[in-house]
């Protein structure tokens, strides 16, 4: 997906409510450079989002504001690896159908993935992983689905070779260390989602060593949670976020004046010490 159209309904949605919003197409995806839908390795991936997102929130204008993740799909996949690589800088992550794990149904079989794994380093770019079409299971709305279809921006067609090799990859190493996920999060999953595995939103939820974790299932709910539902729906995935994050960042500006209060206070009695 892309950031410019697809999922700037998101963004609008969150802004209104009072949170500034940053964004980035992956490489290969959206506006960014690169062959399109090919991702050659997807840690690169990870180092581009932590180094363009770790800047947005050091700015001098963002210092004392608390910092969240929020993905998609892939993008939910993205932000607990970027959360990896810096376990104590996010304050909380917001997991929309998190690639935690492909689906059974949209996976080759595995016979086909090892021929497909050998032939990656001789033909990466090439269409040739067969698999269901991604947007008539992924967005419920049909007026959706076409408008995905004809955004220029959104790679469609079967997925290319190192590209599929580089999310089986990542997924995998997720499924097996979802204990590792120690920040606050918000884990968000329809019931008839068939692009990523639910059971494994529900294992995240249950394993992660987070001391504040959070899971919510909507039934008859398909995986594009943010966008390709009726709006009623959208609706209340949207309530159910902004909620989450209202309680926490009232809680953290709390804590965080007070820590400003006690650095004042420190300061001032070592100005008094010293006159």
């Amino acid at each position: 997906m892309e950031c410019s159209i697809t999922m700037n309904s998101t963004a609008m949605t969150l802004a209104k409510a009072g949170y500034a919003v940053h964004g980035i197409d992956y490489e290969g995806h959206g506006k960014s450079a690169g062959t399109q839908g090919y991702i050659q390795n997807l840690d690169h991936v990870i180092d581009d989002c932590s180094k363009h997102f770790t800047h947005i929130c050091e700015r001098k204008e963002n210092n004392g504001k608390m910092r969240y993740l929020l993905g998609e799909s892939l993008g939910g996949a993205v932000a607990l690896l970027v959360h990896r690589k810096q376990p104590k800088f996010w304050d909380g992550a917001i997991l929309v159908a998190p690639m935690c794990k492909i689906a059974d149904d949209m996976r080759p079989p595995q016979m086909v993935i090892s021929v497909l794994s050998k032939l990656c380093d001789v033909i990466p770019s090439w269409k040739i992983i067969p698999t269901k079409d991604i947007i008539d299971i992924a967005f419920k709305v049909p007026e959706v689905r076409k408008k995905v279809r004809l955004n220029k921006y959104c790679y469609k067609g079967r997925p290319r070779l190192k590209t599929g090799y580089e999310l089986l990859r990542v997924s995998i190493d997720l499924e097996q260390r979802l204990n590792e996920v120690s920040l606050p999060f918000l884990v968000l999953h329809g019931e008839d989602d068939k692009v990523t595995d639910k059971s494994v939103s529900k294992q995240l939820y249950t394993v992660a060593s987070s001391s504040d974790k959070t899971i919510k299932m909507y039934p008859k709910m398909w995986h594009g949670l943010l966008y390709g539902e009726p709006q009623e729906n959208i609706d209340i995935v949207f309530a159910d976020v902004i909620s989450w994050l209202e309680e926490r960042v009232s809680v953290g500006t709390r804590m965080l004046e007070r820590e400003q209060k006690q650095a004042n206070d420190a300061l001032f009695n070592k100005s008094e010490e010293s006159s």
